[in-house]
């Protein structure tokens, strides 16, 4: 079967009234709320824009935009025209930004409006021919556009195997990733956790997340999408306003963060989450005290999982019964996906006993763009990929994981690589060398904090050093906490001792 577009299996989920609401806006100044129709209608006025302009088959589309309903029609029109979304996050600079639309070579760019200027000389001078704006209010030139374009779109054949989207993970050396996930890939995932979940039409999605990475793209608005139910949408997270809507919805996804700032609201109790069915946390470990204080403070279990911008989901905590959910883990494996635990030695570990986490099914990546030689190193002999994370699989299957690639730091559910910021930090006055580590932090589970050392004669201010590297990287990528050090800890091999400086500061913001 040739069409397995993944847009066509989400427009077939659509309700049969396509003038109800599907997405109702949360956080807009005025009321405002698109309908089925409404979402059917812009994605073809979108992606006949895209076909307008001749652009080749499966060409990349990079989108690096503020959250809005636009965007996500975006989203679904690039599937739908059978291009391949390039999604990244809106936190990123300009030397960020020029490496993606270097690697990923996009045919589009569609940018904040607010960042016209520096985005399009970059893209124009590395060949991209299209660049638009697209604004969360409804503005911008692609918007513009499209208006002029017919609203009625005949969706792209695609196979299975055809690329959907390349989502940039970052890699140990500092240098990110394009994981290449197909139509199957998407749509093999989104039907296992429709199911794993039990959606339904009558659902209700409080949509809070981000919908640059996996989590808030692919997870939160699949699983509405595919079950025709409404999205409450929230451009950006707002704890108050979130637990205030609570009442209408039934399903909220949010990384751990998103649960501890609700917690802190005296609004949030047992009445208010009396009809929702399912909360899930992801993207960075629940802490078991978060777990803990949501159920009693709630009266509900949240449900955590474990995925991955290469693989989707992977496990899941069981849906039902509530009450058999375990703090501290993330579940067995999902149906269709095989995950097993190795030692150094390459052999299966026993159960109960820790090993590098490998997996296998329909929804692994074929890939990193243009990295054949990482790819296959990716990947065993017999085809299982390699996560980085360890854990234990104990004998029923159950998986914990204990730990990830060492030098990976979760803050807020974001991804960042020390090897990246060290580098920036090397490259400031005064500085001979740096560390980068991750501590426990109460409000984004892990915070980035280095440890710096000063050439001879000169004098560091770690708030300095903070304030020139906000205008380099993404916000989220800055340490909070910079520690002026006489030397780095080292083994007799040379190499920094990183579990000395994760020691030395986890007090940092724990007390």
């Amino acid at each position: 079967m040739s069409d397995q577009n993944l847009f066509a299996a989400l427009r077939a989920a659509f309700p049969d009234d396509l003038d109800s609401i599907a997405i109702d806006c949360g956080d807009s100044p005025q009321p405002l709320a698109y309908t089925w129709r409404d979402l059917d209608r812009g994605t073809a006025m979108l992606a006949n824009l895209l076909a307008s302009l001749d652009l080749p088959p499966a060409s990349r589309v990079l989108m690096h935009v503020d959250k809005s309903v636009e965007a996500l029609m975006l989203y679904l029109a690039i599937l739908r025209a059978g291009h391949v979304v390039v999604p990244l996050n809106i936190a990123y600079q300009a030397a960020e930004i020029e490496y993606f639309i270097g690697d990923a070579e996009p045919a589009v760019v569609v940018c904040a409006p607010r960042n016209f200027g520096w985005t399009s000389r970059i893209a124009f001078q590395a060949g991209t021919k299209h660049v638009y704006t697209l604004g969360d209010d409804r503005s911008g030139t692609l918007l513009d556009r499209a208006a002029f374009q017919p609203d009625v779109h005949e969706t792209v054949a695609r196979a299975a195997s055809d690329l959907a989207a390349i989502v940039y993970t970052s890699g140990t050396t500092g240098r990110s990733k394009g994981a290449m996930l197909s139509h199957g890939n998407l749509l093999s995932n989104a039907r296992v956790l429709h199911e794993a979940w039990a959606w339904q039409r009558d659902d209700v999605l409080i949509h809070a997340l981000p919908i640059f990475h996996v989590h808030g793209l692919f997870v939160a608005s699949h699983g509405a999408l595919l079950a025709g139910a409404r999205m409450i949408w929230f451009s950006r997270f707002d704890a108050r306003a979130v637990v205030e809507r609570l009442p209408e919805a039934t399903v909220f996804m949010g990384v751990p963060t998103l649960y501890v700032r609700m917690l802190a609201e005296p609004a949030l109790d047992r009445e208010r989450c009396a009809g929702m069915r399912l909360f899930v946390s992801g993207s960075a470990p629940l802490l078991v005290d978060t777990f803990r204080a949501w159920r009693n403070r709630t009266g509900h279990v949240i449900l955590e999982r474990y995925g991955m911008s290469e693989t989707v989901m992977l496990t899941s905590n069981p849906y039902r019964p509530e009450d058999a959910r375990r703090a501290g883990t993330v579940g067995p494996a999902l149906p269709g996906v095989g995950l097993r635990a190795r030692g150094e030695d390459g052999e299966l570990v026993p159960p109960g006993e820790i090993g590098g986490i490998e997996v296998r099914g329909p929804n692994v990546f074929s890939g990193y763009w243009r990295l054949p030689e990482k790819t296959a190193e990716e990947f065993s002999a017999d085809g299982w990929f390699k996560t980085g994370d360890v854990g234990r699989v104990d004998a029923d299957g159950w998986v914990t994981i204990v730990g990830r690639n060492k030098d990976l730091v979760i803050t807020g559910g974001f991804n960042v690589y020390p090897a990246e910021v060290e580098a920036l930090i090397d490259d400031l006055p005064g500085v001979v060398e740096s560390a980068v580590v991750g501590v426990p932090h109460p409000d984004f589970g892990e915070a980035v904090v280095a440890a710096v050392v000063a050439q001879p004669g000169a004098t560091l201010d770690g708030e300095a050093l903070i304030a020139a590297l906000k205008d380099r990287i993404a916000h989220f990528k800055v340490p909070k906490r910079v520690f002026v050090v006489a030397e780095l800890p080292r083994n007799t091999m040379g190499k920094v001792q990183k579990n000395l400086l994760r020691q030395t500061f986890q007090r940092s913001f724990t007390g």
